[in-house]
């Protein structure tokens, strides 16, 4: 019954916001209020949103504040040499552009967070998609592609949390490599179809190109470009918290790069609907995870699913298992996936002959359709960024991302990473 219901509010909240019948916000709000009530959480139900949003706190700070840093350091023109030689190098033409993007968003990437990589390239190459009038579309969906393979890198969220498989990080990782330089090429021939069709109907736009930036702005640039980079090490090792790292920046960004305080209030006021947008959802979700979970119809859906796959194909459960990673991270938190469903469809696996290695590898497959997934933070932030509608994105970026996944299967069967028995 409570997999019925967690399952059902899932669907309800899906349908929904897909639908543009309520908002991302009110639907992530109200729908697990009343299916909470409907599971007889009672009086502790107001306990079960407070914990949820105590668990996603840290990153909805992270988030308001890494909206206002990067969006202080574009007001501070940190982005217009990158801006004005993609421009150079584009030449008024959306093919180079677009393939640009892409090169450049897989190399964001490598760090692994989606939510960096959206605010650090929508900030830089929004402006370049707005001046030649290209698809915002086609920038969304490039970086959660992007952002989808390169989240399977070892030291990413994803991969981490299949510790619980007591597995050597190697050994799930090097087999992989092989399919994911594959969907890097096709998400590379992606954009260049993406290119060719934005080209034919544009054409080549020529603009003027900003003349060079004064000598008098060089030494901000150079500050701000060091800011940058030193909090981007802090986040890489691990000095100060994530969020704490983004409130000393944008502090330190205000104070060098707008001293008067009327300035700098303005500044903000600017980014502020953004970063409260961005925030409000994150906190959202926050309540929606903290009944689902609560209540323990996550815990009840995993147990289900696991149920769903029939015996006889035993043999092929890291097919099933990476075919069926696309949907679950789609409906439900990485947390829940890879502590609730990996490790207990690992011990099935074995009795097949299968490894929980090859069962890990299998799981990642899906992490380019679960950076679609309503319940994931970033995917707010990154609609709200290049001001498109999150029903179209999803629309609009879902098949390819089934697409990249089948791509990255196929290549892991040729290359015996995944195993398969006819």
């Amino acid at each position: 019954m409570l997999s019925l219901l967690g399952l059902g509010m899932i669907i309800t909240f899906i349908v929904l916001i897909m639908t543009k019948k309520l908002s991302p916000l009110v639907a992530l709000t109200l729908i697990p209020v009343i299916f909470g009530l409907i599971a007889g959480a009672g009086s502790g139900i107001g306990k079960m949103m407070e914990d949820g949003l105590k668990a996603t706190a840290p990153t909805g700070v992270l988030l308001i504040f890494g909206i206002m840093y990067f969006g202080i350091m574009f007001e501070a023109g940190l982005f217009e040499p990158l801006i004005n030689k993609m421009l150079q190098f584009a030449k008024g033409d959306p093919l180079k552009v677009i393939m640009g993007t892409c090169i450049l968003s897989l190399i964001v990437a490598l760090d692994g967070d989606g939510a960096a990589t959206y605010l650090i390239m929508v900030g830089a190459m929004l402006p370049v998609y707005k001046r030649l009038e290209i698809n915002p579309l086609i920038l969304t969906s490039i970086l959660t592609l992007c952002v989808g393979i390169m989240i399977k890198l070892p030291w990413t969220g994803a991969a981490a949390r299949l510790c619980a498989l007591h597995i050597n990080p190697s050994e799930l990782f090097i087999p992989l490599i092989p399919g994911m330089l594959a969907s890097i090429v096709w998400v590379l021939f992606l954009a260049y179809l993406f290119g060719k069709r934005e080209q034919k109907r544009l054409g080549i736009i020529h603009i003027e190109i900003p003349e060079k930036m004064k000598s008098e702005n060089i030494k901000g640039l150079v500050f701000n470009l060091l800011l940058t980079v030193l909090l981007m090490v802090s986040l890489v090792l691990g000095w100060f918290p994530v969020s704490i790292s983004f409130m000393i920046g944008l502090s330190i960004a205000l104070i060098i790069n707008f001293p008067n305080l009327e300035v700098q209030r303005k500044k903000l006021a600017k980014h502020a609907a953004s970063a409260l947008s961005v925030g409000s959802m994150v906190f959202a979700a926050g309540i929606f995870t903290g009944i689902l979970s609560g209540t323990k119809m996550l815990d009840a859906m995993a147990q289900s699913f696991i149920h769903i796959i029939p015996d006889s194909l035993g043999p092929n459960i890291s097919i099933v298992t990476a075919i069926t990673s696309m949907p679950f991270t789609y409906f439900m938190t990485n947390e829940a996936y890879f502590f609730g469903i990996v490790p207990v469809t690992a011990v099935t696996a074995a009795h097949f002959g299968v490894s929980a290695a090859e069962i890990g590898r299998a799981s990642l497959l899906g992490q380019s359709v679960h950076m679609l997934s309503p319940l994931i933070a970033s995917i707010y932030l990154l609609v709200e960024l290049a001001g498109v509608n999150y029903a179209d994105h999803q629309r609009f970026t879902l098949k390819w991302a089934v697409v990249t996944v089948l791509i990255m299967l196929i290549v892991s069967i040729l290359t015996g990473a995944v195993s398969i028995h006819l």
